[in-house]
């Protein structure tokens, strides 16, 4: 019986667990709006096949409204059975005020990795509190059409990016990269944590920092800033004022010939660029090193505490965990990577090229996702504030360098030495 056949089965088998003969009725809480006719058309009855006297309602929120929204539902006692669940710190802190269910002993878990399992776990790693679903992928777009115009090699090193950037710059009326600061997160969540992962070595670089045993004025992480640094010459006029949506619009239009970005942004594109386009991951410092892509885990899912139908609600989460979910979200939300060890034939082209990443570069995820944040002062607003800065010429990669480790230093007892 092939791999995937069997797969199937046996989780056809663990998700038709026996359930009261009434009906059970299971609500999703997620804040993905978009994908809300992706879980009631396909999703849904893909489990109801399987699950024929479960019921299950997805009632997303708005993404911004999300947070607030779910902790006061599940203190006043209203939240659904299922949570989608933010990583790490936001998701850590429902299980520790005792909304989120203990998953260890959940079967479907088996499917998964540490790094994919470690989003959403305690500190300690000894308990999972939600169950993983998806990643994303940072990397580059490119327009094969300006690319082919100009006669360009998709860059492999740093010397070959800023090569590419120098060209289109003097040969060409395109903007070379489709980037700007206004909205300042970008800096931090596409750039800086996209490319620098190539110079702290992903996880070996991050985990030193949670440690003690590296700072952020190392050369690892300055080296990084020096990089972005370079880009303000590429950037086009007028970025200190252009949004993430101008970038978009910017490339979609066919007037740049590189994007930093997700792979969340490739459904967008899909439908709104005019002109073919491909994916590059980030450059390594010479041809032959090893490369790290940031896989950074987004969106887990968890059971409410407080749910009366915890069982229905796990034979959910054993399903979410098959090689038939896994199938179904990575093809039908491009972009996001199923997290289970699954193998997935991935249809869409630049989707399969990101995710094909997987298999020649080490993964790590966004540097300061875990514990980083939980101090004052914000280590993510202050990077997004120092990267910008740093992009728009106004503050040396030294500078950002300290004023990051001198926040981190001030809260962080491994960094207070």
């Amino acid at each position: 019986m092939p791999a995937i056949k069997r797969g199937l089965v046996l989780a056809t088998a663990a998700c038709a667990l026996t359930l009261n003969a009434t009906a059970q009725t299971l609500t999703i809480e997620s804040w993905r709006v978009d994908d809300k006719d992706l879980w009631e058309d396909v999703l849904i009855p893909a489990f109801n096949e399987h699950n024929p006297d479960i019921e299950v309602r997805f009632k997303p929120t708005s993404p911004t409204e999300y947070d607030s929204s779910i902790n006061a539902r599940l203190q006043a006692g209203t939240a659904g059975d299922l949570i989608t669940c933010r990583p790490f710190d936001v998701s850590l802190n429902l299980y520790k005020q005792g909304h989120l269910e203990a998953l260890n002993g959940l079967w479907g878990l088996d499917h998964y990795q540490d790094f994919a399992k470690r989003a959403w776990s305690t500190d300690d790693g000894q308990t999972a509190f939600c169950l993983p679903m998806a990643s994303v992928i940072h990397g580059f777009f490119y327009n094969k059409d300006i690319f082919e115009e100009l006669d360009l090699e998709v860059p492999a090193t740093r010397e070959d990016f800023f090569g590419v950037l120098e060209t289109v710059k003097q040969d060409s009326s395109y903007t070379p990269l489709a980037l700007g600061t206004n909205d300042q997160w970008e800096s931090n969540q596409i750039v800086f944590t996209n490319i620098g992962a190539n110079h702290w070595n992903g996880e070996e670089g991050r985990m030193a920092l949670l440690n003690g045993e590296a700072k952020f004025t190392d050369p690892a992480f300055v080296d990084a800033w020096e990089d972005m640094a370079r880009w303000g010459d590429y950037m086009g006029r007028g970025y200190e004022a252009q949004t993430y949506g101008d970038s978009q619009n910017l490339f979609a239009l066919g007037r740049a010939a590189i994007y930093p970005t997700g792979s969340w942004d490739i459904a967008y594109f899909n439908d709104q660029a005019l002109s073919d386009f491909g994916a590059f991951k980030p450059p390594v410092a010479e041809e032959g090193d090893t490369c790290y892509i940031s896989d950074h885990t987004d969106i887990g899912i968890g059971i409410n505490k407080h749910s009366e139908n915890t069982e229905a609600a796990k034979a959910f989460l054993n399903w979410v965990a098959s090689p038939e979910f896994a199938d179904l979200f990575t093809n039908k939300v491009t972009g996001f990577f199923s997290l289970s060890n699954h193998d997935v034939d991935v249809q869409d082209p630049v989707a399969a090229e990101m995710i094909s990443w997987r298999q020649e570069c080490e993964s790590t995820i966004r540097l300061n996702a875990q514990v980083m944040n939980r101090g004052t002062p914000n280590m993510e607003q202050e990077l997004w504030v120092v990267s910008s800065q740093v992009l728009n010429g106004t503050l040396s990669p030294e500078a950002a360098a300290e004023k990051i480790q001198s926040g981190f230093a001030q809260w962080y007892e491994p960094q207070s030495e």
